[in-house]
C-alpha cells in the first residue's frame, strides 16, 4: 500500500481555497452587521408608552418609518373592532395619504387589510363604501402587476356585497372610459374582470345595454392578452343574460374568438364552451360547438399541442356533454382519440427503436406526463362514455396502462379515482382486481396513500360485487389480496412516512369484514401486537392498538380470544417499559369502545387498577383520567366488588401519592366519579328481589311456629308459677331461691343464661306481654335495659364462661333477629328484661330478643 504523499502546491491550494471560504462568509455576515440599529435609530423608532392607540396609529403614519406604517395598515382591522368612528376619523385619511407613496409590502398589506374589515362587518356595508371604496378604486391602476391584482381581488369582494346602486354609480358608469383602447392594458384586464363580476349583480336588459357593448368592444382588443381575459369573463357574462342572448351574442363571439391567432386566446375560447355546454341546445351543440370541438382534436397533434393538456383534461365533460348528438362514427372516433392521448410519449419509451430520430424534449415530457395524468383523472366520465357493460372490451386495456405508467402523478391518479371506477363496473368489479393488487404494491407511497382512502369501500366491492359471476372468482382473488396488504403495510412501516402507515393501519380495520377470522388472527393480529410494541409513532401505535381491538372483537374463537388477552395484559400492562403500560391503558380505552362493559369488567378492569401502583408518575397521572370511564362499565349489583375495589384503589391514592401532579388529578378525578351514576342490572335486581321473598316467606313461616310455641310454654309457665305460690308458706329461703332460679330458665327457654351478676332478682313478674317481659327491682324507681349488643354484656359473657356459656347456634339467633329488627321486621318477636342496677343514676340495659329459630 502506498503511502499518502502531499505536495507543496496542494497544501498552498487547500489553504487558499479555505481563505477563500472564509472570505465568502464574511461577505455574507456584513449585512447582518449592517441591519444592526444605531442609536440614533433606536431612538426615531421609540414611540410614548402613554399615547392610545389611535394616538399611536396617527404618530406612526405620519412620522415613523415605512415598517411602523405598515405595522398600522396591518392592525387596522383590530383598530376598526375597539373604536370604528376615531379610527375612520383620523386613521383612515391618514393611510390614504401614505399610500400614494408608499412601497410594494404596504400597499399589499393595505389591500388585505381592507377586505378584512369588509368580511367582519365591522361597519355597515354604506359606510364603507364611503370611506374605503374611493381608496381601492384610486390604487387599481397600481405600476406594480402584484398590488393591482391584490387591489382587485378586494375591490371584486366588494361588489357581491355593495348595493346594485353603488356598483351602478361608482363602478359601472367609470368603467366605460376604463375599458376604452386609449387607456393602459392594466386598466383594460381590470375592467375585464370587473364586467365578469358585474354581470351577475344586473337585470339580463341593463346587462344588454350596458355591458354587452363593452364585451364586445374588450373580444376585439388588438391585445391578446385583453381578448383573452375577456373571453374567461364570457361564462360570467352568459350566466347573467341568460340562455337567449348566450345563443344570439356570447356564442358567436366565442366561435371567432376559438379562430383567434392567439394560441392562449383559442385555448381560453375552447375551455368556455366547454363550460357553457349546458347552456347550448342539441342544434348549436350539432351546428356549432361539434365542428369546433373536432377542428380542436385534429389540430392538437399536428399544428397546436399548445391545447393538448386543456382538451385532455375537459375530454371526459365535452364526451359526456355531446354525448346525444354523437353518431357511433363520431363515438368511435373520440374513444380513439382519449386512448391516444392516454399512451401519449410512452410510444418511444416503450418501443426497441435504437434510432430515435425525434429526441423528447424536457418540456415535452411533463406535457405528456401531464396529458396521461389528466386522462386518468377523465377515465370514471370515459366509462360512462362507453357504458360499463362494455368496460372490458373497449376500456380494460387502456387502464392497465395507466395503472402501471412509469411516472407517478399518473398512477396516483389512477389510485384516486380507483374507488368510481370500481362503483361504475359494479358487478364486473373483479376484472380490476389485478390492478388494485398492482397498486397496493406499488413502489411510491404517495400511490397507496391515494389508494388507501377508499380501500375499506373498494375491498367491500371486490368481495361482495361479484355475486353473479360465482363464487370462485372472490375466492380465488383472495390468496394475492392478502400478501399485497401485508407488503403494502410492511412497505409504509419501513419509510419515514408515518401518516400513511397510519391511515393504512386505520383502514385495515375493514379486514374482519373481507377475509375470514382465522387469516386475520395469523397475518394481520399479532403484527398489529408487534407494532403496539416495536414502533416509535405514538399515533401509529395508537392506531395499531384500536385495529387490533376490532380483530379482537370478530374474532369468535375463545382460545384465541383468551390468547391475545394474555398477551395484552403481560406484555402491554405488567410490561417494563412504561410506555408500554401507557399504550395498555390507550388499548383498554378502546376496548371500552369497542366491546361490552361486563366483556371489559371480567378481563381488564382488574389489571387496570393494578397500574395504581405503577412506579411511573405518568402512568397514574394516566390512570386517573381514565378512572371515570372505568366506573361507568360498572352495574349494580353485579359489580359490587368491583366498585369496592375502585374506591379502595381511590383511597389509596389519595392517601398514599407523593407526586403532587398526580395528586391534584386524582382530586378532580374524585369529583368527577361522584356525578358518575352507575347503570343499575334490573334482570339482576329482580332475581335477588324474588330470592330475599321466598327467604321472607320461610322466615314468616317459622315466626309463625314460633308464636303457637311460645302461646304453650306461656300457658304451662304460668300453672307452675301458680303453683309455686300455693305451696308451702313455711318454704325455707333455699327453696325460694332454686325456684327464681327455675323462673328465670324457663323466661330464657333454655337458649340464653344471664350472667351471674344478674342472677339475683327477688320477685318475678306475673304478667306477661307480647314483647316480653318487664322485671322491676325493689328500692329503685327506675329500670333500665341490657342489650346483647352492648360491649360490656359481651365482654362480660365472654369473661365468665365458667359460669354461662352462649351457644354458637343462639349467637347466631341473635344476630339474625338483630337483622330482623333492623330491616323493620315488625312480626320478630323481642323479649326485654329491665333490671336495675341498684348504683342509683347508672343504669345498664339489656335486650334479649327471640328469633323464631332460637325458640327451636
Amino acid at each position: 500500500m502506498r503511502p499518502i504523499i502531499f505536495s507543496k502546491m496542494d497544501f498552498s491550494h487547500s489553504i487558499f481555497g479555505y481563505i477563500e471560504d472564509l472570505q465568502e462568509l464574511t461577505i455574507i455576515e456584513r449585512p447582518v452587521r449592517r441591519s444592526l440599529k444605531t442609536p440614533e435609530e433606536i431612538e426615531r423608532l421609540t414611540v410614548d408608552e402613554e399615547l392610545s392607540d389611535i394616538e399611536r396609529a396617527v404618530y406612526l403614519l405620519s412620522s415613523g418609518q415605512d415598517i411602523q406604517g405598515t405595522s398600522v395598515v396591518a392592525n387596522l382591522p383590530v383598530l376598526m373592532r375597539q373604536n370604528p368612528a376615531e379610527t375612520l376619523r383620523r386613521v383612515l385619511p391618514k393611510i390614504r395619504e401614505v399610500l400614494h407613496v408608499a412601497g410594494v409590502e404596504m400597499q399589499l398589506t393595505a389591500a388585505v387589510s381592507f377586505l378584512t374589515v369588509l368580511q367582519e362587518e365591522s361597519v355597515s356595508i354604506h359606510t364603507y363604501s364611503h370611506s374605503f371604496l374611493h381608496i381601492i378604486l384610486q390604487n387599481l391602476e397600481h405600476r406594480d402587476a402584484g398590488v393591482s391584482n391584490a387591489w382587485l381581488e378586494t375591490l371584486l369582494a366588494v361588489i357581491e356585497a355593495l348595493p346594485k346602486e353603488t356598483v351602478r354609480h361608482e363602478i359601472l358608469n367609470p368603467l366605460v372610459s376604463k375599458a376604452q383602447l386609449s387607456q393602459t392594458l392594466q386598466s383594460r384586464l381590470v375592467s375585464c374582470k370587473i364586467i365578469g363580476k358585474v354581470a351577475n349583480k344586473f337585470e339580463a336588459h341593463i346587462v344588454k345595454r350596458e355591458v354587452l357593448p363593452l364585451v364586445k368592444s374588450l373580444c376585439q382588443d388588438v391585445e391578446y392578452e385583453v381578448r383573452t381575459c375577456m373571453c374567461r369573463q364570457l361564462e360570467h357574462v352568459a350566466r347573467g343574460i341568460g340562455t337567449e342572448l348566450t345563443k344570439t351574442v356570447v356564442l358567436s363571439e366565442l366561435v371567432e374568438l376559438a379562430r383567434d391567432e392567439g394560441s392562449s386566446v383559442r385555448l381560453a375560447a375552447f375551455e368556455t364552451l366547454v363550460n357553457l355546454l349546458d347552456m347550448f341546445d342539441a342544434d348549436d351543440r350539432s351546428q356549432t360547438v361539434l365542428p369546433l370541438v373536432k377542428s380542436f382534436c385534429e389540430k392538437s397533434f399536428k399544428t397546436d399541442e399548445s391545447i393538448l393538456v386543456s382538451l385532455s383534461f375537459h375530454l371526459g365533460k365535452l364526451c359526456n356533454g355531446l354525448y346525444g348528438i354523437f353518431t357511433p362514427e363520431q363515438h368511435l372516433r373520440f374513444l380513439e382519440f382519449y386512448k391516444k392521448l392516454s399512451t401519449l410519449g410512452l410510444q418511444q419509451e416503450n418501443g426497441h427503436n435504437d434510432n430515435q430520430l425525434h429526441l423528447q424534449t424536457l418540456e415535452q415530457e411533463k406535457k405528456y406526463i401531464s396529458v396521461r395524468k389528466n386522462c386518468a383523472y377523465n377515465f370514471p366520465a370515459m366509462i360512462v362514455f362507453v357504458d360499463p357493460k362494455n368496460f372490458h372490451l373497449e376500456l380494460y386495456s387502456i387502464f392497465f396502462c395507466l395503472c402501471h405508467d412509469p411516472e407517478i402523478p399518473v398512477r396516483y391518479t389512477m389510485a384516486i379515482s380507483f374507488f368510481e371506477v370500481a362503483k361504475l363496473l359494479n358487478s364486473d368489479v373483479y376484472t380490476i382486481h389485478k390492478e388494485l393488487v398492482t397498486l397496493l404494491q406499488d413502489e411510491s407511497l404517495e400511490v397507496l396513500d391515494a389508494l388507501v382512502g377508499h380501500l375499506p369501500e373498494i375491498l367491500e366491492l371486490m368481495t361482495n360485487g361479484g355475486e353473479n359471476n360465482g363464487s370462485e372468482s372472490k375466492l380465488l382473488s383472495i390468496p394475492d389480496l392478502i400478501p399485497a396488504l401485508t407488503t403494502a403495510e410492511q412497505r409504509a412501516a419501513t419509510s419515514l412516512k408515518w401518516r400513511t402507515h397510519e391511515k393504512l393501519l386505520q383502514k385495515y380495520a375493514c379486514l374482519p369484514h373481507i377475509i375470514p377470522s382465522d387469516q386475520i388472527y395469523y397475518r394481520f393480529l399479532h403484527r398489529m401486537l408487534t407494532i403496539i410494541l416495536t414502533n416509535n409513532v405514538l399515533p401509529v401505535q395508537k392506531a395499531a392498538a384500536r385495529t387490533l381491538c376490532v380483530y379482537l372483537r370478530y374474532n369468535r374463537k375463545q382460545e384465541q380470544r383468551h390468547e391475545v388477552i394474555q398477551k395484552l395484559i403481560e406484555q402491554l400492562g405488567q410490561g417494563k417499559s412504561y410506555w408500554n403500560r401507557l399504550r395498555f391503558l390507550d388499548t383498554c380505552e378502546f376496548i371500552m369502545e369497542l366491546f361490552s362493559k361486563s366483556f371489559f369488567c371480567k378481563y381488564f378492569f382488574l389489571p387496570v387498577l393494578e397500574l395504581t401502583h405503577d412506579p411511573v408518575a405518568n402512568v397514574r397521572m394516566k390512570l386517573c383520567c381514565l378512572l371515570p370511564k372505568v366506573k361507568s362499565t360498572l352495574k349494580i349489583p353485579t359489580d359490587k366488588h368491583l366498585l369496592q375495589q375502585l374506591e379502595l384503589c381511590i383511597r389509596k391514592l389519595l392517601c398514599q401519592e407523593k407526586d403532587k401532579d398526580v395528586l391534584t388529578i386524582v382530586k378532580r378525578t374524585v369529583l368527577e366519579l361522584d356525578r358518575i351514576e352507575i347503570s343499575v342490572d334490573a334482570e339482576q335486581l329482580e332475581k335477588e328481589k324474588q330470592k330475599n321473598e321466598g327467604r321472607s316467606t320461610n322466615i314468616n313461616d317459622k315466626i309463625f311456629e314460633k308464636k303457637r310455641r311460645d302461646s304453650k310454654t306461656s300457658s304451662v309457665l304460668s300453672k307452675s308459677i301458680n303453683l309455686s305460690i300455693s305451696g308451702s308458706s313455711s318454704g325455707t329461703l333455699a327453696g325460694k331461691e332454686e325456684k327464681k332460679s327455675k323462673l328465670v330458665r324457663s323466661q330464657s327457654f333454655s337458649t340464653q343464661v344471664l350472667h351471674p351478676k344478674y342472677s339475683n332478682i327477688d320477685k318475678c313478674p306475673n304478667k306477661s306481654s307480647a314483647t316480653g317481659y318487664t322485671s322491676s327491682v325493689p328500692g329503685i324507681g327506675k329500670s333500665c335495659m341490657l342489650s346483647f349488643s352492648d360491649d360490656s354484656f359481651r365482654t362480660h359473657s365472654a369473661g365468665n364462661s365458667g359460669n354461662a356459656a352462649f351457644p354458637s347456634s343462639s349467637s347466631r339467633n341473635l344476630f339474625n333477629s338483630a337483622d330482623q329488627k333492623n330491616n323493620g321486621n315488625k312480626e320478630s318477636q323481642s323479649r326485654k328484661m329491665s333490671i336495675g342496677t341498684g348504683q342509683g343514676s347508672h343504669r345498664a340495659v339489656c335486650t334479649f330478643v327471640f328469633s323464631q329459630e332460637s325458640g327451636k
